[in-house]
């Protein structure tokens, strides 16, 4: 791995992460385009540098993060199904990193669902854009007068759904659905609006990747030496500030287009490496 590719991969990351077009699979894309080694260090490089990205959902997301205990063991709730699928397939999945066809595939196949999808939850769509993040407020100050304020919502959720869309997170862990589809459309099945929905997949985006990063580089410890340390910082930082300024526009972004932008992306993108592989052009990870 060069400086060069692993600031490219972590630009990809951090554009990527928050939208639901799979963040993994821009990255796989993105590698074999570059004709990449399948190196364990790439593998470990390619989980881990996404905790840059969700460093930023904490930094930018802090006042909404830091709720009651309440709200993180449902996080934890959402976060449990990932967990143990994650840790019982996790040879299987680490072998479909490795495969274009696979990701063409899943690419073409959620977009045609969210396209479905943006139709079939088209008031909840609708709905994110009456729903502000800060409500008005009656307050009484020291002297006994009282006054209006602007405060912050707190996130509602309940036990239920946490876990149901902790349980759609489970699909992205096949390259190219994209973890933040799935938990956006499990939100949305839960009842949330998209807005909701997209934030609580943010917020959950923090405990499922932080641990997948750190079991990714305790499997592949023995490659992280030497410059390979240095690759891993630079993406991360690379990836954090990206995400800094993608997640910035996403909530607007996904409130106005809702899913079927993102599906036509999706399909087309998909579609586009599907013809590439069937005319027979080298696209894949060397080894």
């Amino acid at each position: 791995m060069t400086t060069a590719e692993a600031v490219i991969i972590a630009i990809v990351e951090g554009l990527t992460e928050f939208l639901p077009i799979s963040s993994t699979g821009h990255m796989i894309l993105t590698e074999a385009a570059m004709g990449m080694r399948g190196t364990d260090f790439l593998k470990a490089y390619t989980v881990s540098i996404q905790f840059g990205a969700i460093a930023s959902v904490v930094v930018l997301y802090w006042r909404r993060f830091v709720q009651s205990l309440d709200f993180y063991l449902k996080l934890f709730v959402a976060f449990v199904p990932v967990a143990v699928v994650g840790l019982l397939l996790n040879d299987y999945i680490e072998q479909l990193l490795e495969s274009v066809p696979v990701v063409a595939v899943a690419l073409v196949l959620g977009g045609i669902i969210l396209v479905f999808l943006d139709k079939y939850y088209h008031k909840q769509i609708e709905a994110a854009e009456d729903d502000p993040d800060y409500v008005t407020v009656r307050k009484v100050d020291e002297f006994g007068i009282e006054y209006t304020d602007q405060e912050l919502r707190k996130f509602k959720i309940s036990w239920s759904q946490a876990f149901f869309i902790g349980c759609f997170q489970c699909l992205g862990l096949i390259p190219g659905v994209s973890r933040a589809a799935a938990t956006i459309v499990g939100g949305l099945q839960q009842g949330l609006n998209i807005k909701r929905s997209a934030e609580f997949s943010f917020f959950l985006a923090v405990p499922t990747i932080f641990a997948a990063s750190a079991f990714s580089l305790w499997e592949h410890r023995g490659s992280v030496t030497g410059s390979n340390v240095d690759f891993l910082i630079i993406g991360t930082l690379v990836s954090f500030i990206v995400g800094m300024i993608a997640i910035k526009f996403f909530i607007a972004l996904i409130t106005r287009l809702g899913l079927k932008f993102f599906g036509y992306y999706r399909i087309i993108l998909g579609l586009v490496f599907l013809i590439l592989l069937y005319l027979g052009y080298d696209i894949k990870i060397n080894h």
